[in-house]
């Protein structure tokens, strides 16, 4: 059978909710909306750790933040795994990589300096050694700020608006790799829609779209801040009167990214190559705005972890909703399984490519991870959970409080029922599986103070759990 080929779109700090398929009414995304009536629309896809670092490892490793070593941003990825695109190198495959990294800088802030932005040609790369065409970290989106790099320090500034020049990139790439005899693999990594949201952030005629919109506050919303909340999740007093305004860019933001995944589709239809191609359209994480008193993500509640995951494979995955669990771990070894290609052994996840090819489902709640503060090292902040096709149980290791949250009756989950004697047994049920997978994969919950002082010197990974 002819390999397919594969081009895996992600957004950043895009919810699930915030899409018109999912039922928002404010959300302009017709595109996407197509594309998931034509998909598998896998309705329980989650975030395993809802930072933007974090899940791009898990992403390329397909292992968990706890073997990863990544447990924060801003720390440069070790190179001994054998990742995603090393595998499909070996199958045969013409790997690309275009578009936002965040696996390579090794200084919290400074993002602009070539020395952090730069990623080289070689093992930083974890296997995709063909077209890569990145930059590290960065979320202003026009120049002089938004650039990239290609195999040298150079910056090369992009023209207009950033997720729009960097889908012109992935076009021409496509283009040539069409050519080619070999089936290709294209990531896209856009840094829309992630703050910050102010109206010079984002084109004009998006905004333009939803001047008329109303925006109100969510139906969780508090006005104080978690008590757990880390820097990043924590509102200043004079930033919670910006909501609503940063919900409008982020909506705008949004609307141009529909708009980059309606053209990439054109291109593979003019190409010739749509029924022969994965292709895939998620998200790193989501974003609270002011849900149970937090902004950002890096949280195990819906806003933050639950993502969009479309998959669509011309005649081959029927479209439809499919209710399975499924994880960030699970990504590498259910799209190999797909494109025939042999998983690692060394992989954490699991090869679900049955949910999508079948009527076959999987219950198995999904591990999800917070292992501290967004981007510096701190106790207090560690978080566990798992979340099923109704639950999610979590559980903080600074103080052992325990949430239960029954997702299906209470979608704000705004009703703790971690106390609640008639929940006992789901809430054991969860709790036991969590920590069964834990010793599973060698996740001992440990303080994020322990990561730097084992495993990471000067924001760089020299030790992870395979490494022991």
């Amino acid at each position: 059978m002819k390999k397919p080929n594969l081009v895996y779109v992600f957004a950043d700090q895009l919810r699930w909710a915030s899409l018109g398929y999912n039922g928002d009414s404010r959300a302009r995304t017709p595109n996407i909306d197509a594309l998931a009536a034509e998909s598998a629309d896998v309705v329980n896809a989650v975030s395993g750790h809802p930072v933007c670092a974090p899940y791009r490892a898990s992403l390329l490793t397909g292992k968990y933040t706890t073997s990863t070593g990544m447990v924060i941003n801003e720390i440069r990825m070790n190179t001994h795994h054998r990742c995603f695109a090393h595998v499909l190198n070996d199958a045969g495959y013409d790997t690309s990589y275009i578009g936002k990294w965040h696996l390579y800088a090794a200084q919290l802030g400074n993002h602009f300096d070539v020395k952090n932005s730069f990623i080289p040609p070689g093992e930083d790369r974890l296997g995709f050694d063909g077209y890569f065409a990145a930059y590290n970290f960065h979320h202003r989106y026009y120049a002089p700020y938004a650039y990239y790099h290609l195999d040298t320090p150079e910056k090369i500034y992009a023209e207009g608006y950033e997720p729009d020049f960097m889908t012109d990139l992935a076009i021409e790439r496509l283009k040539e790799a069409a050519k080619g005899e070999k089936p290709f693999a294209l990531f896209l990594s856009l840094g829309t829609p992630h703050d910050p949201w102010t109206r010079d952030n984002v084109p004009q005629k998006y905004l333009d779209m939803f001047e008329g919109t109303e925006f109100d506050l969510p139906g969780n919303y508090l006005p104080c801040n978690d008590r757990h909340a880390d820097l990043w999740a924590r509102f200043f007093p004079f930033e919670r009167g910006k909501l609503t305004e940063w919900m409008r860019v982020y909506y705008a933001m949004v609307a141009d990214l529909d708009y980059n995944v309606g053209r990439l589709r054109a291109a593979l239809d003019e190409l010739g190559v749509t029924e022969d191609t994965v292709f895939v359209f998620t998200s790193d994480h989501g974003e609270m705005f002011g849900a149970h008193g937090r902004r950002a993500k890096n949280i195990f509640y819906d806003e933050a972890v639950r993502v969009p995951f479309l998959i669509k494979w011309g005649s081959r995955i029927s479209p439809g909703k499919r209710d399975f669990c499924f994880n960030t771990v699970d990504i590498m070894p259910t799209l190999l399984a797909l494109m025939g290609a042999e998983c690692p052994s060394e992989v954490e996840g699991k090869d679900l490519s049955c949910c999508l090819t079948t009527d076959a489902t999987d219950d198995t709640p999904s591990l999800m991870m917070g292992t501290g503060p967004t981007a510096v090292f701190g106790p207090g902040r560690e978080w566990r959970a798992v979340r099923d096709k109704r639950f999610t149980y979590a559980v903080y290791r600074s103080d052992k409080t325990e949430y239960l949250f029954d997702n299906i009756a209470d979608p704000l989950q705004t009703r703790n029922l971690a106390h609640d004697e008639r929940f006992n047994g789901e809430k054991e049920r969860l709790k036991t599986a969590m920590y069964a997978k834990m010793r599973e994969i060698g996740d001992e919950f440990d303080g994020n103070l322990r990561y730097m002082g084992r495993w990471v010197k000067k924001r760089r990974i020299v030790r992870t759990a395979t490494l022991k």
